[in-house]
């Protein structure tokens, strides 16, 4: 058995493979570049070796430094992970080549799956079915658009060395398949070193079903069934499961021994998993599903087959690489119930899933069965690499069950100040069609805008703010008094650039559950509701965070120069301490009434602020990257006459 284990990754997958060699009694060694020095994968394993800077290019992706490090740590075996190194040949023999280990499948495994067009001629004589299309030697453009024809317009142009999405295109028609095959070559060379295309027939209802494989070196061949990863966000894996929702037993059948001849067919050893893609339009059927490629490594979502196993896919790779023989036989293998996982990602669904890093000053997940993450709070979502914050698990006696439970999970999981795909992910598990397995991999998309939350708060969000920002401060004096009324108490609450000022009497009386009385106690768990809605929060200095299913909202207490400044005098004063990140106009300039003058940053949020009115920029107190204090005069407007 190994005795000291190197793991040649980082992030979520190092501590997962951390978890179970320790249980192991194997000893552990990181590795870190500059950014992940004080990286929780670092400090979980037994030691640590530093690779380089923080480009993967000169760090991660240098196999040298990785073989010269286990070697300096006294290893005895390298574990690639997924990723980085995992299905290089070139490294695995490297690493063989230097006397150690290589936990993974072996070099000539991870070649002959490498290319599609040579993996689907090994497929296809091995009696796997495969999709239709073009593998041909003669990559001439004329040549690829003849075939193009001949298979039937829809089709997809995918790169032979491709992968994670890039270097494929679907074509539509005829005469847009050259300016398609240019595109697809120039990001297949650029991405992969590679320009060689296939043709395949498009499928139009697409299912991503996949079957876990495993192999050792006594010949053993075993599937541990399917997972259905159909829910993707530009053929990016989003939502995964086990097994594949509306798989009748026949079908797994088929699936399943297709996949192991695959496998058979490359003397396979270790954790793999052959894609199949399924023409879905009328339910799964056997001879409807083909053979896409083959990943020779563990996967993302392999924890949701583990779910319905109960089998430690790591410990099968630790010990098949050791040269034991596969713990179990595939009578002794059988599903138990269903799994699911959603991956949540740093990202900002209301700017187009832009990526969204820096420190995470808040993380609380929500009560999945299973959390797989690399960082914890207090950490960073680093911009070097990918910005996946967790998977999130959840194991249920049937697909309902597993659904309602991850769906909790991940509409209670609270992240500040950086943004998250939470909110989506809860809206696409509770999207009826899902529920009900109506989907295929066009699914997101052809949902749209229904998926991806409002990023302004609610009324009775705005309404909570309010009550907890007034229980930590008085309300201004005489705030909302008027001659023969009753006294209104009134507090004006900031979210981004907007200012409300709020009735506390009228905001209490729709919250259906008294807050904490103190916002610097506010517990992690205090709630607010209103109806049917939800949420939980924390006081964050001067700023109230709120969190509502999977969204997040900051929140603070306005005061004179909020927003629309200072109506009488036309004084732009400071709502808080921050910084001056931009400054729109100058001196003299003659602005509009809501027109912007500057923006503050405070609170980890910007801050726009406006003119009161029509005038003129009497005064310009400030200047871009100046760090002000509440109440300074920023500038002064005047108004036109």
């Amino acid at each position: 058995m190994i005795q000291s284990l190197l793991i040649a990754n980082r992030g979520e997958i190092a501590c997962r493979i951390i978890r179970t060699a320790r249980a192991m009694g194997i000893r552990t060694i990181a590795v870190y570049s500059d950014a992940d020095a004080d990286a929780l994968h670092v400090r979980h394993a037994d030691a640590a070796v530093h690779i380089g800077p923080s480009l993967v290019s000169e760090s991660y992706l240098v196999g040298a430094r990785i073989i010269a490090a286990a070697q300096a740590a006294g290893a005895d075996a390298i574990h690639p992970g997924y990723g980085f190194l995992s299905e290089n040949a070139e490294f695995a023999q490297a690493v063989l080549d230097a006397g150690l280990i290589w936990v993974g499948a072996t070099p000539g495994s991870i070649r002959a799956m490498g290319l599609k067009d040579a993996a689907k001629q090994r497929m296809q004589a091995a009696g796997v079915p495969v999709t239709p299309g073009y593998m041909g030697e003669d990559q001439a453009a004329d040549r690829l658009r003849a075939e193009a024809d001949a298979i039937g317009y829809p089709v997809l142009i995918k790169a032979v060395a491709g992968g994670g999405g890039k270097g494929m295109r679907k074509v539509d028609d005829a005469a847009s398949f050259l300016a398609n095959l240019e595109s697809c070559r120039r990001e297949a060379a650029s991405s992969f070193g590679n320009d060689r295309v296939i043709i395949e027939k498009f499928i139009t209802a697409p299912r991503h079903i996949e079957v876990q494989v495993f192999g050792d070196s006594h010949g053993n061949v075993v599937h541990l069934f399917e997972r259905d990863c159909s829910l993707q966000r530009r053929h990016q894996k989003v939502i995964e499961e086990a097994p594949a929702p509306g798989m009748d037993a026949a079908t797994r059948e088929a699936i399943c021994a297709a996949a192991v001849r695959a496998a058979r067919a490359v003397d396979y050893q270790g954790a793999g998993t052959i894609e199949f893609i399924a023409d879905a339009s009328d339910g799964l059927h056997a001879d409807r599903i083909w053979f896409m490629e083959m990943n020779t490594r563990l996967q993302v979502e392999h924890p949701v087959t583990e779910e319905i196993t109960g089998v430690d896919l790591v410990e099968w790779q630790l010990r098949v690489a050791s040269g034991e023989p596969l713990p179990m036989a595939q009578d002794e293998l059988a599903i138990h119930g269903h799994a699911i996982e959603a991956r949540l990602y740093a990202e900002d669904p209301a700017t187009g899933f832009l990526p969204s890093t820096g420190r995470l000053d808040h993380l609380a997940f929500g009560p999945a069965d299973r959390v797989e993450t690399g960082v914890e709070q207090g950490g960073a979502v680093s911009p070097f690499y990918d910005p996946m914050i967790a998977k999130l698990v959840c194991h249920g006696e049937d697909r309902e069950e597993a659904i309602d439970a991850l769906a909790e999970a991940v509409s209670s999981t609270e992240v500040w100040p950086i943004r998250t795909n939470a909110g989506f992910l809860a809206r696409a598990l509770d999207d009826e069609d899902f529920r009900a397995g109506n989907i295929d991999t066009g699914f997101i998309a052809a949902k749209g805008a229904s998926l991806i939350p409002d990023p302004e708060p609610e009324g009775w969000l705005w309404n909570a703010a309010a009550r907890l920002i007034a229980d930590d401060a008085a309300t201004e004096p005489l705030a909302g008094f008027r001659l023969n009324a009753p006294h209104a108490r009134l507090v004006s609450v900031w979210h981004k650039d907007e200012v409300a000022r709020i009735d506390l009497d009228e905001a209490e009386a729709m919250l259906t559950q008294d807050l904490p009385q103190s916002s610097s106690s506010l517990a992690e768990d205090a709630s607010a509701e209103a109806s049917d809605d939800w949420a939980t929060g924390y006081a964050d200095g001067d700023q109230i965070v709120l969190f509502h299913a999977g969204s997040a909202f900051g929140f603070a207490r306005a005061t004179r120069g909020s927003g629309l400044a200072a109506g009488g005098d036309g004084a732009i004063l400071a709502p808080m301490p921050g910084k001056v990140i931009a400054v729109n106009v100058a001196k003299g300039d003659e602005v509009s009434e809501g027109q912007r003058l500057l923006v503050l940053e405070a609170m980890k949020m910007e801050h726009a602020l406006t003119a009161p009115f029509n005038g003129f920029v009497a005064e310009l107190c400030v200047q871009t990257g100046d760090q002000v204090q509440v109440e300074k005069l920023l500038a002064r407007i005047v108004r036109a006459d």
